[in-house]
């Protein structure tokens, strides 16, 4: 069975998070490992607190899983600050070297990964709004772990503020312009979310670093159940990436995976808010 090892923030509601990443890595057929980052107080009516794990504490659970497991994708949520985003940057290279993977490699999708593919899900702001992330946090983040990644998977709000990283001017309509200067930008894959989105379709992008450029329409389905999107969505195109799939057939394969998630999730009643999907 092929491991998936999932790097974020704990959610006691369940919906979102290292929880849900499980849910997703179990339901598609992977074993799922896990390091907790953030400990946070959260339902479905949104994000009450969050504490930081301490970085001491993230490489101890980083080095026993990975001196024991031998995971085929590492998938990266939630990253507090900079003192624990150093620290599984750090432990992340050091294990590259130990696998002798460090050498750039460039596989037939032309992702420009390094070693263990990593999935990174930039949790930069809750859907209720409230910061996951410092600012310096980010800088951090998009000069050591954007290079060391095979895909990263910003929604719209991120994508501006990865944008403002690199001198393009925020422009949500021109998503091919954005993606693609992304991805050269920082050499690894981008898959831009919510993009061209209509009454009745919505349309993400992945940009991959040999230039190609595919879109994946799915149905636009109006529910309030919508927690753990993007966790899902990360999580299931790392668990079809371990089991072989391109990285484009792993993208549309999670989106399938979410999308139908979505449309169980429309009646259901879990919490009183943003309900999770089932």
């Amino acid at each position: 069975m092929e491991i998936v090892l999932t790097i974020a923030g704990s959610d006691p509601s369940g919906g979102a998070g290292i929880q849900q990443d499980l849910k997703t890595i179990t339901a598609l057929g992977c074993y799922g490992a896990t390091v907790i980052t953030s400990i946070t107080s959260q339902n479905t009516q949104g994000v009450q607190g969050s504490m930081p794990v301490p970085p001491d504490v993230v490489v101890s659970q980083l080095r026993a899983v990975l001196s024991d497991l031998e995971p085929t994708v590492i998938k990266i949520g939630m990253l507090p600050d900079r003192a624990v985003a150093e620290a599984v940057v750090d432990t992340l290279e050091t294990y590259q070297r130990s696998q002798h993977l460090v050498e750039m490699t460039d596989h037939a999708e032309g992702t420009g990964s390094v070693g263990v593919p990593i999935i990174y899900d930039p949790v930069m702001v809750s859907t209720s709004g409230y910061p996951l992330m410092q600012s310096e946090t980010i800088d951090y983040i998009a000069q050591r772990l954007f290079p060391l990644c095979t895909l990263i998977t910003p929604n719209l709000p991120e994508t501006d503020r990865l944008l403002e990283q690199i001198g393009i001017p925020p422009t949500p309509r021109d998503i091919l312009r954005a993606g693609k200067g992304l991805s050269q930008f920082y050499g690894t894959a981008f898959l831009l979310k919510g993009g061209h989105a209509d009454s009745s379709q919505m349309t993400d992008f992945l940009f991959e670093t040999n230039g190609t450029v595919s879109p994946f329409t799915t149905e636009r389905i109006v529910t309030g159940n919508l927690h753990g999107t993007g966790c899902t969505l990360s999580s299931a195109i790392a668990a079809h990436l371990a089991q072989g799939a391109s990285l484009a057939e792993a993208v549309r394969k999670g989106k399938e995976y979410v999308t139908t998630a979505i449309r169980r999730s429309v009646d259901s009643r879990i919490g009183h808010g943003n309900g999770p999907l089932i």
